[in-house]
């Protein structure tokens, strides 16, 4: 699993020109998912994620987590994040989860990801075409691969 994770004043997915998901201060997370990811990846992501501690206490230190401001989350499934594009000019999406395995990876990281910070989250649509908008704070962008965990 690959998550691109983005400390946000506020961001929304929409599809279509509809509204779908709206957050306040927190974290947009754009997630793509691998054929071989595991329960093993979506509980060590998850848990990665709700303990960052990437926003700024009453020093301005990146000290805080996610709980700890009383943040969101909004979530989106992106397969481009498996994009290779070592060859020629047209990435290649061959590592990229098809839908049939991807969903139900998907589905397991949700309930995982809002086991772990405690309350839902907000959502796209799995396979839409979403228009993503977002105030990046900071800016604060983490990429976080759980085959190379650095």
């Amino acid at each position: 699993m690959r998550a691109v994770i983005q400390r946000v004043k506020k961001a929304s997915v929409s599809i279509n020109d509809n509204l779908k998901s709206k957050i306040n201060q927190g974290y947009l997370i754009l997630l793509g998912i691998e054929n071989d990811d595991t329960q093993k990846d979506i509980e060590w992501l998850s848990s990665k994620i709700v303990k960052l501690r990437i926003f700024d206490d009453n020093k301005g230190v990146m000290n805080l987590s996610i709980n700890e401001i009383e943040g969101e989350i909004l979530l989106i499934s992106q397969f481009t994040l498996h994009a290779k594009v070592k060859k020629g000019n047209r990435p290649s999406y061959i590592k990229a989860a098809k839908p049939e395995v991807a969903i139900p990876i998907y589905k397991k990281f949700i309930h995982q990801l809002e086991t772990d910070f405690g309350k839902s989250i907000q959502l796209g649509e799995f396979g839409a075409n979403m228009q993503v908008s977002l105030v990046n704070d900071g800016p604060v962008t983490i990429i976080i691969d759980t085959k190379n965990k650095e």
